[in-house]
């Protein structure tokens, strides 16, 4: 019997609707190339519907109080809990991800994420400031209004989630857009809103192509802000289309992560977190630690120790739980990422390991290494968003800051070092919204993240979401009889 592939349609107003046209697209799992789901090509009116459905919610959402918000928010998180495994499968089968890695990562930061929001909503506060005597003066601060929310393909749960959780414990309502490529568990947690609770209009999502939808949402007239993270080429377009109507904007872009290893590290942590930073997701990662600087006296001990890493990595069948890296998400990563390995190689860098196709089904490629790498070089300075790392030697610490901070990126960065006033010097003096010690990926939904320069600008995460969400307004009460 032939197994029957789902087709999904369009979140709108709290029904799920075909789009415009009717038509769909073909959702593929890049584990295996084959369909896995049809889903719904919105256009510029199905765009225009969702958004006017958030516009009218506005008033139901905030017409309820900030605790039934919160518990409503719980809600969904506790049904994300009951699911999570059905989430995880359709996350490692839409991402390629290995579903341990989903299980691991995604899925708890995603909860996480959910429950910490929840628990916001009812302290969101204003101030009291002590102006004039003669006057009571304070400050509220007000949902921003109708978010449009563009999620990437590389994280599409655990990002989409840090969007929509912030967003809807301000008080604003959403039009979602997930990746073209990889919608299905945002999908999901469109059904399960629904059942949370989560009033018809407040969350709708618009599944299609970035140069339909995406453009749609950033020139409507009715979404406040834009919320967007991806390539800095799509994020440069979006803040060009967003000065036409002065819409509010974040921008959670690119890198091209340094991870800087001196010679007194413990390299057996340092090579490790290393191989983890630039091989974990494939090296599909914003954050990827793609530029491997060694003190040039464990050099080549680091070049060796990767290398024996890069043999040991399991790739393969995604549902397996003993896969630790997958394919990449689609033919057209695929074909960049070696195009990249081949710049490479011209460019005079040396290829160390890896650079080839694995099987001859799926879009895996062997995590690769190249030495006699120059900071200058095209495979040092562009993202490439694989596992391809760039080993490059450094004698001074002056000399490593210096490598570290000659890119146009500034999101993220590691320093492995024994020497603590070292450790504390270089994450000062690196240009980087986040500088991990001895360590290196970690996140938090309670910490700030974000980058500038080709990174983006602003920050996500913690309370500095909350100001992303919310605008203050100042109250000004006469208090002098007239």
């Amino acid at each position: 019997m032939e197994k029957q592939i789902p087709k999904h349609d369009l979140l709108i107003d709290g029904n799920w609707v075909p789009t415009e046209q009717g038509d769909y697209s073909t959702i593929i799992n890049p584990a295996t190339e084959e369909p896995i789901a049809y889903v719904a090509a919105g256009t510029e009116k199905d765009v225009d519907a969702a958004t006017k459905a958030a516009k009218a919610a506005l008033k139901t959402w905030n017409g309820i109080t900030a605790a039934e918000r919160g518990r409503i928010l719980n809600r969904l998180a506790d049904l994300m809990e009951a699911h999570q495994e059905e989430i995880i499968r359709l996350e490692s089968l839409n991402g390629g991800k290995p579903v341990s890695a989903v299980r691991r990562q995604d899925m708890p930061a995603a909860i996480d994420t959910m429950r910490y929001y929840a628990g916001w909503t009812d302290k969101i506060m204003g101030q009291v400031i002590p102006a004039r005597t003669d006057a009571l003066t304070y400050t509220v601060r007000e949902p921003v209004g109708v978010v449009g929310a563009i999620v990437p393909w590389n994280f599409p749960l655990m990002i989409g989630i840090w969007k929509i959780a912030p967003a809807l414990a301000c008080g604003c309502t959403l039009v979602v857009k997930p990746a073209e490529i990889t919608p299905l568990s945002i999908i999901r947690i469109g059904e399960l809103a629904l059942e949370a609770g989560v009033p018809p209009g407040v969350l709708n999502i618009v599944t299609g192509k970035g140069r339909i939808v995406g453009d749609a949402m950033v020139a409507h007239p009715l979404i406040d802000k834009i919320t967007f993270t991806g390539s800095p080429g799509v994020g440069r377009g979006i803040m060009e289309g967003a000065a036409s109507n002065f819409k509010k904007i974040t921008l959670e872009l690119g890198g091209k992560s340094a991870n800087i290893i001196f010679n007194d590290a413990d390299l057996e942590s340092a090579v490790r977190g290393a191989a983890s930073g630039i091989f974990f997701n494939a090296g599909q990662v914003c954050s990827a630690g793609s530029r491997i600087l060694a003190q040039r006296s464990v050099y080549y001990d680091v070049i060796d120790r990767l290398i024996e890493r890069a043999k040991k990595i399991r790739i393969g069948d995604t549902a397996s739980e003993d896969t630790i890296m997958g394919p990449l998400v689609s033919q057209r990563q695929f074909d960049a990422v070696m195009d990249y390995i081949e710049v490479g190689k011209r460019e005079g860098a040396a290829l160390a390991y890896g650079g080839e196709r694995v099987g001859d089904k799926g879009f895996y490629i062997q995590p690769t290494l190249f030495t006699q790498v120059k900071n200058e070089m095209r495979i040092s300075q562009e993202e490439i968003f694989g596992p391809v790392a760039c080993v490059i030697p450094f004698d001074t610490e002056e000399e490593a800051v210096a490598i570290a901070n000659g890119t146009a990126f500034s999101l993220a960065a590691g320093v492995w070092s024994r020497n603590g006033t070292r450790t504390n010097r270089v994450a000062q003096a690196l240009k980087a919204g986040t500088v991990w010690v001895n360590t290196y990926g970690y996140t938090d939904i309670r910490l700030p993240w974000g980058g500038t320069g080709q990174s983006g600008f602003g920050r996500e995460h913690g309370e500095a979401a909350i100001e992303n969400f919310t605008e203050p307004k100042t109250i000004w009460v006469n208090l002098q009889e007239r």
